[in-house]
């Protein structure tokens, strides 16, 4: 498995973009582990499901840990669609853009609500 995403499966706006992944995800290279399935997590003993919950964090194949847009952007490279995302890595936007999304992820919830009318789901479904 090349990339394994924690996501927060109380999130509509983080599950609606696992769903995309997963949708385009035709070599099934990304492997999803939700921040809420303590059984799930037990595997990952490296992770903190606390922080986790605060910058989105991946691992690759080789142990190697990404987070917040890193992890973004590996995931919509291995789907074929990195050039979407690769702008948020130039070295001039990298900061600002990680900047912006930690305050998105922040506020996640209050935004899933303006944009979905769901703060929160007991626990979003991945088809």
């Amino acid at each position: 498995m090349p990339l394994t995403i924690f996501f927060d499966s109380q999130c509509p706006l983080c599950v609606d973009e696992m769903r995309r992944l997963k949708q385009r995800d035709h070599k099934q290279d990304i492997h999803l582990v939700d921040l809420y399935d303590v059984a799930a997590l037990e595997h990952y003993p490296n992770i903190d499901a606390q922080h986790a919950s605060r910058i989105l964090h991946a691992i690759t194949d080789d142990g190697t840990l990404l987070l917040g847009l890193d992890v973004t952007h590996k995931a919509w490279q291995l789907v074929g669609l990195g050039y979407l995302t690769a702008p948020l890595r130039w070295p001039l936007i990298k900061p600002i853009a990680d900047y912006c999304y930690l305050g998105f992820a922040k506020h996640r919830y209050t935004i899933s609500r303006w944009l979905t009318g769901k703060t929160r789901c007991e626990r979003c479904r991945l088809p």
